[in-house]
């Protein structure tokens, strides 16, 4: 019975995963209103899905994605960087096969956005009207709530939450450090940019120790008091790293042991948290609280919460109209901040700017979200959801019985086949969104 289950688990994640939702684009293009006008600002996963997906429902459309870097790198699989399985320019696409699409690419930076005039105003002093506009700006950091840290400090104590130059630095720490070092992790608050992320990448480092310092050790100073997937990190971290051992190469301090970080000694390379425990380590990885991307702020498009209010049934934002915000930076309830809801959530919003643009009904859209964590060599878990519109459309809500978690009596095989699938879904997830 449990080989039967695992079977149809592994099915429905191939389904889902490899598929990357593309079911709710299996209509044939339907032509609009020539001439009308889409500026989609930002070319990460849910900016280049929703231009992409744009021109694919309508190819008469003009569709400009402005973007101040050639090359976007993916923060899913940056992780696998840090232990040496992955380099960073595995993760590196540009935007070619956007073009083929008939996208616009213009590699410029967005400084405002003119309400009333429906312009995009850029750094290059080049303005671009629209009848519909795409807001994609990712996340920011909020610096100021842990103090002695800033933009500035992450030169020596990384946060590498935005995969490139900041993924190599915090790489290059772990290798220069000695055998028998400590590398300490400050995990944000929610909500933050990838929910699992700041575990794998405790389990990635752990697995470049065991492989090369086994005398050094992993601390993960959390202030919340559990995570998504803890039992089966706890599990895999038990079986790979000796977690709860006297030896173990990682240890979770949970809200009830050290809460969260709220200082930073940066030459001493220290945290400290709210308890007053002072930790040190040979490697300070410090991810801080975050917020919605600086143009969100910069163009009036978020509330007090730091994050953009939208309405869920098209993304429109909810203070300035016929603007849309998408991705980590929007407010949407039980869907989390990912790269796989960045891109659901562009294909959503693609169609209901279709729809508006051509005086349509919007239907109640669906979503999903999956996401795969490497934690060792052959060994992955994953996590999978589907989630729907509320019956009062003010909600994104998960579907009872849904999606679900890998098995926790998964053999080593089962953990190699999802470790196998996490790549096949990252070479499959990537080609849907850039190609």
């Amino acid at each position: 019975m449990m080989e039967t289950h695992n079977s149809q688990r592994r099915t429905f994640l191939k389904t889902l995963l490899a598929g990357t939702a593309a079911s709710a684009f299996g209509f044939p293009a339907i032509v609009g209103a020539a001439g009308q006008r889409v500026v989609v600002i930002g070319g990460g996963t849910g900016g280049a899905t929703v231009a992409k997906y744009l021109r694919r429902l309508d190819n008469t459309l003009d569709v400009t994605l402005i973007e101040k870097n050639a090359i976007y790198t993916t923060c899913y699989m940056s992780n696998e960087v840090l232990s040496g399985d992955r380099t960073l320019e595995s993760l590196q696409f540009n935007y070619d096969g956007l073009k083929a699409h008939g996208v616009k690419i213009v590699t410029d930076e967005v400084t405002g956005i003119d309400y009333a005039g429906q312009l995009v105003i850029t750094k290059g002093g080049i303005s671009y009207p629209y009848d519909r506009c795409v807001v994609s700006p990712g996340i920011d950091f909020r610096y100021e709530q842990i103090a002695g840290y800033s933009d500035a400090a992450t030169a020596t104590v990384p946060h590498a939450w935005k995969a490139g130059p900041q993924t190599l630095v915090l790489r290059d720490q772990l290798h220069a450090m000695p055998n028998g070092g400590t590398v300490v992790i400050a995990a944000p608050p929610n909500p933050y940019r990838c929910p699992p992320a700041p575990y794998e990448r405790a389990s990635q480092i752990a697995y470049y120790l065991k492989q090369h310092k086994p005398n050094s050790k992993v601390i993960i100073l959390d202030p919340k008091p559990s995570f998504t997937k803890q039992a089966l990190f706890e599990q895999a971290w038990t079986e790979l790293y000796g977690y709860k051992s006297s030896n173990a190469l990682i240890e979770w301090w949970s809200s009830d042991k050290a809460a969260g970080v709220v200082e930073v000694d940066v030459a001493a390379k220290t945290a400290i948290t709210q308890f007053g425990d002072r930790v040190q380590g040979a490697v300070l990885n410090v991810i801080p609280p975050q917020k919605a991307g600086k143009l969100a702020f910069d163009a009036d498009l978020v509330d007090s919460t730091g994050w953009c209010p939208v309405n869920k049934l098209t993304f429109e934002s909810t203070r300035h109209p016929k603007v849309h915000v998408i991705g980590d930076a929007c407010m949407a309830d039980s869907l989390p901040k990912s790269g796989f809801a960045a891109n659901s959530e562009g294909k959503v919003c693609a169609a209901a700017i279709h729809a508006l643009l051509n005086g349509l009904e919007v239907e109640s859209p669906s979503f999903s979200n999956g996401c795969y964590s490497l934690v060792g060599k052959d060994y992955a878990i994953s996590v999978v959801g589907v989630y729907r519109l509320s019956d009062d459309g003010k909600l994104v809500e998960n579907i009872p019985g849904s999606g679900g978690v890998s098995s926790a009596t998964a053999t080593a095989q089962d953990r190699l086949f999802d470790a196998s699938y996490a790549y096949s879904w990252y070479n499959n997830f990537t080609q849907d969104v850039f190609r």
